[in-house]
């Protein structure tokens, strides 16, 4: 039988429980949470202006952001009184309308996101411009849209 010196210590690597390691994960989510508080906009009141037909949200900072419900997915074809009908959730972060099953992310509003990817992509279709309309009066005098040509390598 062959005997094997060691010429360096091995290190020994103390493994955390389980415990430890879950208390960690925990304190760096709260540190995440409160950096968000601090630095994203919280609604402190909302309400539904029916003069002029817009949400109007009161940041926690003084500012107000208003939109007109239209935009917002869930919202288009409401009444006055489902859309005056607004509750905040949690510490500011989202708005909820309960007999429309709508909820919105107030950062989201403020970054122009009034609905999901596939909404707002519908939203962007619908643009109209001069362009758009000449490159449509074209393209139908043509016979419609022309077709992408495939290309060989």
């Amino acid at each position: 039988m062959r005997s094997y010196k060691v010429s360096k210590p091995v290190k020994r690597f103390r493994i955390k429980p389980k415990s430890e390691v879950f208390d960690a994960e925990i304190d760096a989510a709260l540190a995440r949470g409160k950096a968000k508080n601090e630095t994203e906009p919280r609604a402190q009141s909302v309400r539904f202006d029916r003069d002029v037909r817009k949400i109007v949200v009161t940041f926690t900072n003084g500012s107000e952001f208003s939109f007109p419900p239209e935009l917002a997915q869930g919202l288009s074809g409401a009444t006055d009184e489902q859309l005056g009908a607004i509750r905040i959730l949690g510490k500011g972060h989202g708005l909820h309308w309960e007999a429309l099953d709508t909820d919105l992310t107030v950062p989201g509003l403020v970054d122009q996101v009034f609905g999901t990817r596939k909404f707002m992509a519908q939203q962007a279709g619908k643009a109209k411009s001069a362009a758009k309309a000449a490159a449509a009066r074209e393209n139908g005098a043509k016979g419609g849209r022309p077709r992408k040509e495939a290309h060989v390598s």
